[in-house]
């Protein structure tokens, strides 16, 4: 999370390794295109695909403009494409292999992405070390990191066998997002809300992360993983440790990481009591009806795996001993949004005895993550009349109307943390094999799927799980 993001970098190349699959083509061709278009790449360096699939250069260019037509953010240019063009090159992976990314670099310094499947990660970290690619080379890792503690662990090795861990970059790219980077501004940079950001001010908090799609063509991927694997593992719990670390001492990566890490360790490992596995079945989701999961291609007729997740977790430390917090995710939902939901303590109501104060809601304050950006601050107010009338009132801060500006996309801002080398807002060694700690006795022991049906917000049972409180969205 660069302070000035229009600082030249280094020059460097850029492999794309996988350019040519969903991640490549989807997010990472037009992401680059987009850092090109505001002159955010290193000022010389290659940007190289590497794949599969026979495509000669003019072929893979091709591919690519098509890849930015259909996904970037920003419309397609023709001049500034032929220029981009100069710079983008494609190796097949039969033709010289990495031996020929290698001659194709034209800068001693060089950002590889691995837009590949975990078990490629060891043949591809042993290819790169037998052609020369690991000195001066910042390498970002896709996840899943791993399916479980162990696994984690074992690929870390793997990685650490060739990279020292400061070139090595885990991707989350929830972190990428600006509203999840604004956390920490919101918390550390305003006095008013940092003073009241502790178990005696709040309530309980919950994170959603909520989507309208189901798996697609993912289905024999998604039973591997599921969505506690998915979604809970990372996205969830790195939001988590943002909204309950401690103040770092300065601004900078390995104090904010070692932060993260104090949190996770204080996280209790999740108890199976407390999860609520489900499963969408077919539905109605935005006037569309849809399958179920077991329907989809990919997914066998009698699959456990959860395409819901509820949790509720603890943090046993000074500022939240006491608070619950609740974290889902599910597919097939009514609508995609993510979202923070912080519910703050009732105020004392000796002064409003006789009125109708405990039907009215608490203060709150939402933090939304996805579509739409912003904050929004829930509090009481008097109602218009002779009389006195407590009713919910609220201030909004939408993010991009309040800038006039479209902010960039995750996997934008990221590429160019890593290509300034700035480990931010990645995930370090110990933070990630954490993460899968607190999740890992629910791996071991999973409890039983609950169905729902798609278009509605999941199963009653984690409506249980998080009584006597209520799920802000519902």
């Amino acid at each position: 999370m660069t302070s000035n993001p229009l600082e030249l970098l280094a020059p460097q190349d850029l492999v794309l390794i996988g350019a040519t699959g969903d991640l490549g083509v989807g997010r990472l061709l037009p992401a680059v295109y987009n850092l090109f278009l505001d002159s955010r790449l290193p000022p010389q360096g290659s940007v190289i695909g590497f794949a599969r699939e026979p495509y000669s250069r003019e072929e893979f260019q091709h591919l690519a403009a098509e890849a930015v037509r259909q996904n970037s953010r920003r419309a397609f240019d023709a001049t500034v494409w032929a220029r981009f063009c100069e710079r983008l090159d494609y190796v097949p992976a039969d033709a010289g292999g990495l031996e020929e990314v290698r001659r194709r670099c034209t800068q001693p310094q060089r950002l590889v992405y691995l837009a590949i499947p975990p078990p490629a990660f060891e043949g591809v970290a042993e290819g790169l070390a037998e052609a020369g690619l690991t000195e001066g080379t910042r390498l970002i890792v896709e996840k899943p990191f791993g399916f479980d503690t162990r696994s984690a662990r074992a690929l870390n090795q793997v990685l650490r066998r060739y990279f020292d861990e400061r070139q090595i970059f885990r991707i989350d790219h929830y972190l990428g997002k600006e509203t999840v980077q604004n956390i920490l501004v919101f918390r550390f940079a305003n006095a008013i809300f940092e003073r009241i950001w502790h178990r005696e001010a709040i309530d309980e908090m919950q994170i959603t992360v909520a989507e309208s799609a189901g798996i697609g063509q993912r289905g024999r991927f998604y039973e591997q993983m599921g969505a506690l694997r998915d979604i809970a593992q990372n996205h969830l719990i790195q939001v988590l440790t943002l909204l309950t670390m401690e103040p770092p001492a300065f601004y900078d990566p390995d104090a904010i990481h070692d932060e993260k890490i104090k949190v996770l360790h204080a996280t209790e490992p999740v108890r199976p009591e407390n999860v609520v596995r489900g499963q969408y079945t077919s539905g109605v989701v935005e006037g569309e009806v849809v399958p179920g999961y077991l329907e989809e291609p990919g997914v066998h007729p009698e699959s456990e795996t959860e395409t819901y997740i509820a949790l509720k977790a603890s943090i046993n430390n000074w500022r939240w001993s006491g608070v619950p917090f609740y974290l889902r995710s599910g597919k097939r939902l009514p609508r995609r949004v993510t979202e923070v939901h912080v519910q703050f303590r009732r105020a004392p109501v000796a002064f409003f005895k006789g009125m109708d104060f405990h039907n009215v809601n608490p203060n709150h304050l939402t933090i939304r993550i996805q579509p739409e950006e912003g904050i929004t601050i829930s509090f009481l107010a008097k109602e218009p009349g002779p009389t006195l009338q407590l009713r919910p009132a609220r201030m909004h801060y939408p993010y991009p109307e309040s800038f006039m500006t479209a902010p960039p996309e995750a996997y934008e801002r990221l590429l160019h943390d890593a290509m300034a080398g700035d480990r931010t807002l990645f995930i370090r060694e110990d933070i990630m094999e954490r993460a899968w700690e607190v999740i890992q006795p629910v791996l071991d022991h999973p409890p039983p799927v609950h169905l729902y049906q798609a278009g509605t917000w999941g199963p009653p049972a984690a409506d249980e799980l998080i009584s006597p409180y209520f799920w802000h969205l519902h």
